[in-house]
C-alpha cells in the first residue's frame, strides 16, 4: 500500500503543472511556442504576444521587475535574460528557481530555445522551433552576396539624433552574415553601438533596414522615415535601398525570429530589382 501510495505521489509530481515568470518579451514567447503558456502566471508589462498574455499579471518592467510582485505569485521558475542577474541572485537566496538565458547571438538563441524545451519538457517542441529557424536561415543564403547592410533600430524621423544599429555579436548581425552579405559597420563594439551621421555616411551602406515595431503608436509613417535618409550621399540612397519593418516581432528574438527571417529574405529578393522606393 506504502508503494502504490509513492508511486502516485510521484506521478503527481510529474504532472504538476510549473507556475511560470516570464521576465521578458522573447522569453515569454518562446514558453508559449512551446505549448505551456497556459503555465505562465507572471510576465512584463511588455509582454504582449501572443493576445493570451495580455491578461496575465505583470511584476513591472523589463528592467524594474518587482521582486515582491514575483514572490506573490508563487512561482517554480522564473525565467529571465542576462540582464537581470543581480535579481536571479536574489531569488537564489529566497529558495526560488531560476533560469537565465542568454538571446544576443543566432546560436544562444537557439540554445536557449532547447534549454528552455527541456526545463519545460517540451523538447520535440523546442526541436521543431530550432529546425524552422535553421530553414529559414537557409532561405536568405546566396540571394546576394557581399553587400553592406546596415540595421538601424529606433524610430529616427531625423538623423541629428542619436542613432542606434546592430554591432557585432549581435543576432542581426548573424543574419547579415549567414545571408553571405556583411554588417556596414564593423566595430568591436557589441550589442548597439550609437552613430552620428558622419558615422553612418563613412558606413556607406549598400542596403539600409530599419527596425520600428512601434512607429504606428508615435505616428510616425514610413515617409518621414525614409525621407532622410534618401537624402545621404550613401550607396543605398542612391538605389532606393531603404527598408522598413515596422512588425511588434521584428525585435524580439523568440520563436517569431523566422517571420523577421521572411522579411529580410524579402528585401534581399527586392534588392535584385532596379531601383524604387520598395518598403516593407
Amino acid at each position: 500500500m506504502r508503494k502504490i501510495f509513492f508511486i502516485i505521489l510521484f506521478s503527481l509530481f510529474l504532472g504538476a503543472e510549473e507556475r511560470i515568470v516570464a521576465l521578458s518579451p522573447a522569453v515569454n514567447e518562446i514558453i508559449y511556442a512551446l505549448g505551456v503558456g497556459s503555465e505562465v502566471v507572471g510576465n512584463t508589462e511588455y509582454c504582449r504576444y501572443p493576445k493570451e498574455t495580455l491578461s496575465v499579471p505583470k511584476v513591472g518592467g523589463y528592467f524594474s521587475p518587482n521582486l515582491e510582485k514575483i514572490i506573490a505569485l508563487q512561482p517554480t521558475v522564473v525565467i529571465m535574460q542576462k540582464n537581470n542577474y543581480k535579481l536571479s541572485k536574489r531569488l537564489k537566496q529566497l529558495g526560488v528557481d531560476t533560469e537565465v538565458v542568454s538571446i544576443d547571438t543566432l546560436d544562444n538563441i537557439k540554445e536557449s530555445i532547447i534549454k528552455l524545451g527541456d526545463r519545460l519538457n517540451q523538447n520535440r517542441s523546442a526541436k521543431k522551433i530550432v529546425e524552422n529557424i535553421n530553414k529559414s536561415i537557409e532561405d536568405t543564403k546566396d540571394i546576394i552576396k557581399d553587400k553592406k547592410i546596415l540595421i538601424v533600430i529606433g524610430h529616427n524621423s531625423s538623423l541629428n539624433r542619436r542613432i542606434f544599429v546592430a554591432g557585432q555579436n549581435l543576432y542581426f548581425d548573424d543574419i547579415i552574415n549567414e545571408s553571405g552579405n556583411k554588417n556596414a559597420f564593423q566595430t568591436t563594439r557589441k550589442g548597439q553601438p550609437i552613430l552620428n551621421m558622419e558615422n553612418i555616411i563613412a558606413t556607406n551602406p549598400d542596403i539600409v533596414i530599419l527596425i520600428a515595431p512601434s512607429m504606428r503608436e508615435k505616428n510616425l509613417s514610413r515617409a518621414e522615415l525614409i525621407a532622410p535618409w534618401l537624402k545621404l550621399p550613401i550607396e543605398a540612397s542612391k538605389s532606393k535601398s531603404i527598408y522598413i519593418i515596422d512588425k511588434l516581432y521584428a525585435g524580439i528574438p523568440s520563436d517569431r525570429l523566422v517571420l523577421f527571417l521572411e522579411d529580410f529574405r524579402e528585401i534581399l529578393e527586392n534588392s535584385l530589382q532596379p531601383p524604387k522606393a520598395s518598403h516593407l
